[in-house]
């Protein structure tokens, strides 16, 4: 028993790298917060020392990864590690193909729409279009939620395999008690059998989030989304919409192919 702990602390020092690893520390903490954070606070939740972080807060401002928000002198990420992953052609790629669909499905219901990863157990918006009409609802590149909020994240998780599933429900902070996974399980079954979710904003009173998955070799590469917003002039129904974002999700998905270099 001894040596396999000893041989485990070997493997593990084998992988270390302290200074990176700070680093890290930081962008993950301030990925988490919804504020900027000033250094002492940084430090607070890092338990590390004030000389242990400053020289990386440092570092980190002057390569571009964090800024300091002027009103109140913390830090926050800028959206420089979202640029660099946007640059895999794998990503650049699923944009390119999407873009004129969501382009045509905006105009044709008059709404707004974006398209959606996974990352870390929450969905991310990578690439959005404006509605065609003066009046309209979005959502900016970047912005993100667990995917247990969110329609585009429902969607994501709804078309994997079991075990994609149950690694991104190990990514879920907080933990969902098990009641709650159960129904949020459940309802990503329903999901798949319709093909396409419509549900009321959890954040945004008035508006429908009408999602569909964007499919690559059997599971969603992508969620399509149209958060639809309530006018008092008549305009398309959200069951139509649904409909019109299935089949736009669908016309993404052809031009995917499972083992393709370029998505």
């Amino acid at each position: 028993m001894k040596k396999v702990a000893e041989e485990k602390s070997e493997i593990d020092s084998r992988y270390r790298a302290p200074a990176l690893e700070k680093g890290i520390d930081v962008l993950e903490l301030l990925a988490t917060e919804a504020r900027p954070m000033t250094l002492t606070a940084i430090v607070n939740r890092l338990e590390r020392s004030h000389g242990e972080l400053f020289r990386m807060v440092q570092v980190l401002e002057f390569r571009g990864y964090i800024e300091q928000d002027p009103s109140n002198e913390g830090y926050r990420l800028t959206d420089r590690l979202f640029s660099l992953g946007m640059q895999q052609p794998r990503t650049r790629n699923l944009i390119e193909a999407a873009l004129p669909v969501m382009r045509q499905l905006a105009s044709s219901v008059g709404q707004s729409c974006h398209l959606a990863l996974h990352t870390q157990g929450e969905m991310v918006v990578v690439a959005r279009m404006e509605s065609s009409e003066q009046l309209g609802f979005s959502v900016r590149v970047g912005y993100r939620r667990p995917l247990v909020q969110a329609a585009s994240g429902m969607v994501l998780y709804a078309f994997q395999p079991e075990d994609v599933r149950r690694r991104w429900e190990s990514l879920l902070n907080p933990q969902l008690p098990e009641t709650e996974l159960a129904a949020f399980r459940a309802h990503a079954d329903e999901i798949r059998e319709r093909e396409v979710e419509l549900t009321p904003s959890k954040f945004v009173a008035g508006v429908t989030d009408i999602s569909a998955p964007v499919m690559r070799g059997g599971m969603a590469a992508a969620a399509l989304t149209v958060p639809y917003l309530k006018k008092l002039q008549p305009s398309i129904s959200p069951k139509e919409t649904g409909e019109l974002v299935r089949v736009a999700a669908a016309q993404i998905s052809e031009q995917l192919v499972e083992g393709d270099s370029r998505v």
